[in-house]
This record gives C-alpha cells, sequence and structure tokens, in this order.
C-alpha cells in the first residue's frame, strides 16, 4: 500500500504544465532584455549608416560564420539528446548532452581570440585607436563589445547548465518519465542560439 501511496503522491506533486510556463515566461524576460537592445541597435543604425557600414568591416566573417555553424548544429545535438532521453535511451542522451557542451566551449574559444585580436589592435571600449573614430563607429564597437559579451555570458550560463542536466541523466534523475527539466534546458539553448541569429546579420554582415 505504501509504494502506491508513494506513486500517487508523486504525480500529484509533478506539475510538468507549471514548468514549461515558467520556463516559457522566463525566456519572455530574456526577449525583451535583447529586444530593448536590438532596438537601441536599430536607432543608432540608422542614424550612422555609413559609419556602422566601415566599422563592421573589422569584424571577421568567417569567424562569424564558423559560429553560426557551430551553434545550430548544437541546437540539433540539443534536440537528439532529448529524443533520446525520452526514447529511454540514457547512454546516447549524455553522449549528445557533451557534444553540445564541447560545441559551446568552441563557440567561446573562436569568440575569444575575436576578442583578442581587436583588443590587440587597439578596439576596445575607452582605447585611443576607438576614440580616434568618428561616433557611430564608436558606438558601433561599444554595442558589439555589450551585446556579444551579453550573449557569451548566456552561453557560459547554458553550458553550465547543460552539464548540471548530464549529471542529472546520468544518475538517473532525469529519464524517459521525467526529462521536463532537460527539455527546459534545451528551451534556454534554442534562445541561445536564436539571439546569436540575429547577432550575427547585424554585426557581420551589414557590409
Amino acid at each position: 500500500m505504501s509504494v502506491v501511496a508513494e506513486h500517487i503522491s508523486e504525480h500529484v506533486h509533478r506539475d510538468d504544465l507549471g514548468s514549461r510556463m515558467g520556463i516559457w515566461l522566463f525566456l519572455f524576460t530574456e526577449l525583451v532584455l535583447f529586444g530593448g537592445m536590438f532596438l537601441v541597435y536599430a536607432v543608432y543604425r540608422f542614424t550612422y549608416q555609413q559609419e556602422f557600414h566601415v566599422a563592421a568591416k573589422e569584424l571577421n566573417t568567417l569567424i562569424g560564420t564558423l559560429n553560426t555553424l557551430i551553434l545550430l548544429t548544437s541546437s540539433l545535438t540539443m534536440v537528439l539528446a532529448i529524443v533520446a532521453i525520452r526514447k529511454d535511451n540514457k547512454f546516447l542522451s549524455i553522449f549528445f548532452q557533451v557534444i553540445t557542451i564541447f560545441l559551446a566551449f568552441g563557440f567561446m574559444v573562436n569568440k575569444y581570440f575575436e576578442w583578442m585580436a581587436k583588443i590587440h589592435h587597439g578596439i576596445y571600449p575607452g582605447s585611443e585607436t576607438l576614440l580616434a573614430k568618428g561616433n557611430g563607429e564608436i558606438l558601433f564597437f561599444g554595442l558589439y563589445y555589450v551585446m556579444t559579451g551579453l550573449h557569451g555570458l548566456h552561453v557560459l550560463i547554458g553550458m553550465v547548465l547543460i552539464g548540471v542536466m548530464t549529471r542529472f541523466t546520468m544518475k538517473g534523475t532525469v529519464n524517459s518519465d521525467k526529462y521536463i527539466h532537460l527539455e527546459a534546458a534545451g528551451l534556454y539553448w534554442h534562445l541561445v542560439d536564436i539571439i546569436w541569429i540575429f547577432l550575427f546579420p547585424l554585426f557581420y554582415l551589414i557590409t
């Protein structure tokens, strides 16, 4: 009788719908945050069209394209991880989660070298080289560092979050019957990817 009672209690206290609503509400606040930044970018882009065009030539489009492919692939591996756990394939789910983390790490490595190249050439907020340029170019790189930096922070948070989910999957806390937390991590990761899909053309392709 006690086993039946515990089983019933487990299902009574699970609120998958509430959990999904919670993550969607959180994602909405993230969209508001980045949406405000996109609006600021749009205003300055309209005001300093030529200066933004010139400043964008300083960015490495190849690295931006590579990072876009990396994040798109990581979205696929995250989906495959969720599909695998739903089919009760624990090992395959863990494998795809680890691959997702490695892809995210690759993105951050590329971003590090890209930033370091700019800093090496004296193009960073407050530098004499940047301050010698026009207002439009200063604003472009200011937005570039703030927006891609904030996105990079979200990538790091996503890596930690997926790492925790991998641990939970290994322990059996995330399984074929209870994978809502992994789904939530997946939704967060997809948001990170979508934000980059907007950042990529705004900074790298306007030339």
